[in-house]
């Protein structure tokens, strides 16, 4: 498999060099393989679909770390609890939390900008032992955390730059999340097997966040490198307005484009959750649309899925998991003890696969005993 996602990573780099950027840098290129750029193969690209659609493997993160530090306060910066997969992360932070003993307090920013860096202020001044951002961007919150890094607060974060680990230029120690350009690739590679080889692919991005923008230009390198897929648009919908503005936009695109558009890709389920409305009112049949989402594996989007209503795949994100990664990755640096850098394996749920790991919950919550592995490290009961 890994063989496989490096020959396809080779002509996403070559593609990449031709194909134009969403507002921001382009990725560093990938290590050279073996591969045909120009033509992205139907049967390579299910490989890759197939393996990422498997059952979740055994547990490979931490089995060993410090105790649970004891009497801790953690506020949770949360960028907009509307969205499916910051809910979740949230709603993993506080069990986990409940576990280990903490207390936490959310505050919410709810998708606006002139909220974001107020929300912060307000967390910061309830004196907390730790700040965990859920969704927010790093970069542009920098103002907001060198508060934080001045009282030698530890911050960890979720989906909050291109990468999992360590974000550079700011203080957050950990970014929790599967590797969002691998998960874009999929997403992609997943579509044009699922279309046979021909897609007319819009996608959908929010520009506001950079992961979003790697992301989006992820996938339409992948699409760029396929001979007979065809890239009609990136489109740029602000998810905090994804309600407001998708559906005049789908409305719009079905009008530009008719049937040439058979593919809709995005950095986020939240938009087919406006956009599919207005395909059923348009009298479109289910197969008249291939849809699937880089992220993050809502309700709404499992419930598609299941039901064969458009959307056909979302790489979804463990969401609950990630939330007791971020409670563990916190508890380590309030130890003194360096982060994991744990990185969770991109996991496809097709219609196949849908009911699996948690999915008659309409949720991703993969069935490896991630929970009682915390709770020996942390030593809880």
């Amino acid at each position: 498999m890994r063989n496989l996602l490096l020959s396809c990573a080779c002509a996403i780099a070559c593609a990449f060099a031709a194909s134009a950027s969403i507002g921001q840098a382009l990725p560093e290129p990938v290590a050279e393989a073996p591969y045909d750029a120009a033509n992205i193969s139907v049967a390579a690209a299910r490989q890759v679909a197939d393996t990422a659609a498997q059952p979740t493997p055994p547990w490979s993160g931490p089995r060993n770390g410090p105790r649970a530090q004891p009497g801790k306060y953690i506020a949770i910066d949360a960028e907009d609890l509307r969205n499916g997969g910051i809910l979740g992360v949230v709603d993993g932070v506080v069990d986990a939390a409940k576990v280990i003993g903490w207390n936490v307090k959310i505050f919410n920013s709810e998708g606006q900008p002139d909220l974001r860096l107020k929300t912060l202020a307000n967390a910061f001044a309830s004196r907390p032992d730790g700040l965990i951002v859920v969704g927010g961007d790093a970069q542009a919150l920098l103002p907001g955390l060198q508060p934080f890094a001045g009282r030698k607060l530890p911050i960890v974060g979720w989906h909050v730059a291109p990468q999992a680990g360590p974000v550079r230029g700011t203080p957050v120690a950990m970014n929790v999340s599967t590797d969002p350009r691998e998960v874009a690739r999929v997403t992609a590679l997943a579509a044009i097997a699922q279309s046979g080889g021909h897609p007319g692919v819009v996608i959908f991005t929010d520009s506001n966040f950079r992961v979003a923008q790697d992301k989006a230009d992820a996938m339409a390198a992948v699409v760029r490198a396929c001979k007979q897929c065809r890239l009609l648009e990136v489109r740029d919908v602000p998810i905090s307005r994804s309600e407001q503005l998708m559906p005049a936009t789908t409305r719009e695109l079905l009008a530009r484009y008719g049937k040439r558009w058979s593919c809709a890709l995005a950095i986020n389920d939240i938009y087919f959750d406006y956009a599919v409305p207005v395909l059923t009112q348009a009298g479109l049949p289910t197969s008249a649309m291939v849809m699937l989402s880089a992220g993050d594996g809502s309700e709404s989007a499992f419930l598609r899925v299941r039901t064969g209503t458009f959307q056909t795949g979302t790489v979804a994100e463990p969401l609950s998991l990630q939330g007791w990664q971020l409670i563990d990755e916190m508890n380590r640096l309030l130890a003194g003890e360096h982060v994991t850098d744990y990185v969770f394996p991109v996991h496809l749920v097709t219609a196949a696969n849908v009911t699996a790991d948690g999915g008659e919950r309409l949720v991703y919550d993969p069935a490896n005993g991630y929970r009682d592995i915390y709770r020996r490290i942390w030593q809880r009961p």
